[in-house]
């Protein structure tokens, strides 16, 4: 009988009991990898944890309950910590992590030795996972996924780490089309790299009635969500704005972070405070319902890879309102699944009052993303990930 990919997938984007959304999408991928029978697949999760008195901060004492290796649903989790620091520590991640975990990572390898590592989000872990690879003499590959190349890859010290990781990796995977052409353009050889779409719960993610959903909710005029992180790189503001300028409308903000005080002060100033929903963190099983229920997604950030909320609003047949970012035209093709707009509110607005006016058919709209699936999803790394390790 033929031995499994043994599968290293290093990511410090991972959920865990502080942060349970903190990554999910990783997660699904990886439970996608790990439930086939050709793969044996090990997670390891760093986790940062500052020094004193930093440590002592919520977020990072929630973090410091976790254990150093657990059964995460289904899957089999290390979480090893490394020395972070905060802020200005970006550039030495990459070296503390390994310093870190190498003992672990030695220590499983010993007891059965992987066959190749997958690196899960570009920054720090891809030239992590260089460093370990080179330790362990087997070939590893790097997953992009937006802000890992738009954020660090426009800090020096991280994109000569960035570019070094690329070169050596075995192969390299991006969430969409744009982004592999913002990796070329970062000086990455795009021979190597593979557009590698998310996956999509087809069974979870459906249209509804949404009249009736609706009411559940307590909305009766227009519904609009816009799920993801409240921070500044995700321009909810604009989107609070554009509120201002269609009556009777409510929007659901599915998502949590630094900026929500100051959204929150905004709504009260623009006079909307009631019709803007907090919703918080929301666990991603209440998410299909929240989305199929909204009349427009809106997502107008500045910056992304291929966002899986806009494939997962799809789906559930939620026309959307997407600003020029990252895959965007991959998705949006045609009216029937939303719009492109400026990053402005007139734009939005513009574009949510043309919509409203004429909403799309729900199966149109979810036809779409017919070709997402965890499934396609999971092949297509399987593939990549054999290749990797001479094993196809």
């Amino acid at each position: 009988m033929t031995q499994p990919l043994r599968v290293l997938t290093l990511s410090t984007l991972f959920p865990n009991a502080a942060a349970p959304n903190f990554g999910i999408f990783v997660e699904r991928q990886t439970a996608e990898l790990a439930s086939r029978p050709e793969t044996d697949v090990t997670v390891i999760n760093p986790v940062g944890q500052p020094p004193w008195p930093l440590s002592r901060l919520s977020q990072y004492t929630a973090l410091s309950a976790l254990p150093a290796h657990e059964e995460w649903r289904g899957l089999d989790v290390h979480r090893p910590r490394f020395r972070l620091i905060p802020k200005i520590g970006g550039a030495s991640n990459p070296r503390r992590i390994v310093n870190s975990i190498l003992p672990l990572v030695r220590k499983l390898h010993r007891q059965t030795p992987f066959d190749v590592i997958d690196a899960e989000f570009f920054y720090p872990d891809g030239p992590a996972a260089m460093r370990l690879a080179a330790a362990l003499d087997i070939p590893f590959t790097i997953k992009a996924r937006g802000a890992d190349i738009h954020h660090w890859g426009s800090e020096q010290q991280c994109r000569d780490q960035i570019l070094q990781a690329a070169e050596k990796a075995s192969a390299l995977l991006a969430v969409s089309e744009a982004l592999k052409q913002d990796m070329v353009g970062l000086g990455m050889d795009g021979s190597k790299i593979a557009v590698h779409y998310t996956g999509l719960e087809q069974a979870k993610f459906v249209p509804v009635d949404r009249v009736a959903a609706k009411q559940t909710l307590g909305v009766s005029g227009p519904l609009f969500i816009t799920t993801g992180a409240l921070i500044k790189r995700k321009n909810q503001d604009l989107v609070i704005r554009a509120l201002a300028n269609i009556p009777d409308a409510t929007l659901m903000l599915a998502g949590a972070g630094e900026e929500e005080r100051s959204y929150r002060a905004l709504a009260k100033q623009l006079g909307v405070a009631d019709r803007v929903r907090f919703l918080g963190n929301v666990p991603h099983e209440q998410l299909p319902h929240l989305t199929a229920a909204a009349d427009i997604a809106i997502l107008a950030s500045k910056s992304e890879g291929l966002a899986n909320a806009w494939v997962e609003a799809l789906a559930c047949g939620t026309p959307v309102i997407l600003s020029e970012a990252g895959g965007a035209r991959e998705l949006v093709t045609s009216n029937s699944a939303g719009r492109i707009v400026d990053q402005s509110v007139e734009a939005i607005v513009e574009a949510a009052q043309a919509i409203l006016a004429d909403p799309p058919a729900q199966d149109l709209v979810r036809s779409s993303v017919s070709r997402f699936s965890w499934k396609n999803n999971g092949d297509q790394l399987l593939t990549i990930l054999q290749k990797s390790a001479g094993k196809n």
